[in-house]
């Protein structure tokens, strides 16, 4: 039986819509507030799938070569020693190449806590070679996490906390 190790949230309005504005710009503040209200939390399909589904919070359209970055709203609390690994929903990377920027998302226990309170985003590219346009309707699953468990060296001293997004546990 698998174990129950986390549980997925909303980041806060506030942090939505800096993470909105940031990847589009300026909208009515209207508009954020009904995006925001429509995100619908990552959820399995079926009791037998290991990804857990994420959700576009708007339609996208992205024609071949398009790349987006998408604010997701959503932060993960999950048990230390768990990592999220995020993956494009494999029908689209199938029929479209649709890609992550990062080929693989990881989002780290720790990250619930930063400053930004662990605010999910993907950046994802249409990287069809077919002239293919990706049309994903607001609600349509576009990516995918998997929960894994991961150890760690013997001799492991690391007592750094992280404090920041992306690319935080690399400075100094």
């Amino acid at each position: 039986m698998a174990r129950r190790i986390a549980q997925f949230h909303r980041v806060s309005y506030e942090q939505f819509k800096e993470g909105w504005e940031d990847a589009f710009g300026r909208k009515e503040e209207k508009e954020i507030r009904r995006i925001y209200e429509g995100i619908k939390l990552p959820k399995r399909a079926t009791a037998g799938s290991a990804g857990y589904d994420f959700f576009t919070p708007v339609e996208l359209v992205l024609k071949p070569g398009d790349t987006v970055k998408l604010p997701t709203g959503i932060r993960v609390e999950m048990e230390q020693d768990w990592v999220l690994k995020c993956y494009p929903r494999s029908g689209l990377g199938f029929k479209y190449r649709l890609q992550l920027n990062n080929t693989v998302g990881i989002i780290d226990s720790d990250y619930f806590h930063s400053d930004n309170e662990g605010h999910i985003f993907a950046k994802i590219t249409n990287d069809s070679r077919e002239g293919k346009t990706v049309c994903l309707e607001a609600g349509a699953g576009f990516m995918q996490g998997i929960f894994v468990e991961y150890g760690i060296t013997v001799d492991d001293c690391v007592t750094a906390v992280r404090n920041g997004g992306l690319g935080s546990t690399t400075k100094s």
